[in-house]
């Protein structure tokens, strides 16, 4: 799927990607609204459906990601709250041999991800993924998330990479469509980013199953 001997940068989704989705479905659909019902007083149903309703106004843009914005939305801790259901966070499965296979390589690695600095905290404890890469960069320093186009020459102004020998590896086909308009040429999809979901509707990129498929990461040969 990946000719490693043309790829010098890999930059990589965090949640539905590295992260089983799972954590997040769980929390913003089963745990926040059960949570906001018990603190507003309000019946289970309707706490979903406010908080449905904003998720999908939202959706996309970067204050459907921002926990500072549903704190204030709710009137809740949204981040305390996050470590209420922590112990879901885990890998998606082989990750870790994926990410020690990069860390070994002649690649840079990156996680570039939507999630808010304390939810990205969280799972930067729970896992450690961050000792397996080079830099991570959450949209929120930029001001846009990764669906608009704008961002990715903001990203490229602080994490230099060449487009053309770059992959992008994310479960956000909007955010995939986004980075292949500003010119990064290798992109992948995720199949299943959610292990208790379906899979995602076929897509206009290759679909990875499992990361295994992308190994052994192959050095480029001497001149």
């Amino acid at each position: 799927m990946i000719d490693w001997e043309r790829i010098q940068t890999v930059l990589l989704d965090m949640d539905g990607t590295l992260l089983d989705l799972h954590y997040d479905t769980y929390f913003w659909l089963t745990h926040l609204p059960a949570r906001y019902a018990e603190t507003r007083g309000v019946e289970p149903e309707q706490a979903s459906r406010e908080i449905h309703e904003t998720i999908q106004s939202l959706k996309g843009s970067l204050e459907w990601y921002c926990l500072d914005f549903w704190s204030n939305r709710l009137g809740m801790n949204v981040s305390q709250l996050k470590h209420e259901v922590g112990d879901r966070i885990r890998f998606r499965a082989d990750a870790p041999a994926f990410l020690r296979a990069l860390k070994a390589s002649h690649c840079r690695t990156v996680i570039v991800t939507n999630a808010h600095r304390g939810g990205l905290d969280l799972k930067r404890e729970r896992t450690g993924l961050d000792q397996w890469v080079d830099a991570i960069h959450t949209t929120h320093s930029f001001g846009r998330p990764k669906e608009d186009p704008a961002f990715w020459p903001a990203l490229h102004a602080s994490e230099p990479f060449d487009p053309a020998t770059t992959v992008l590896i994310d479960d956000n086909h909007t955010a995939l469509s986004a980075a292949e308009t500003f010119g990064v040429r290798h992109l992948l999809s995720i199949h299943q980013p959610d292990s208790q979901r379906d899979p995602l509707p076929e897509g206009r990129w290759p679909a990875l199953e499992r990361f295994e498929t992308l190994l052994p990461i192959t050095p480029p040969q001497p001149v």
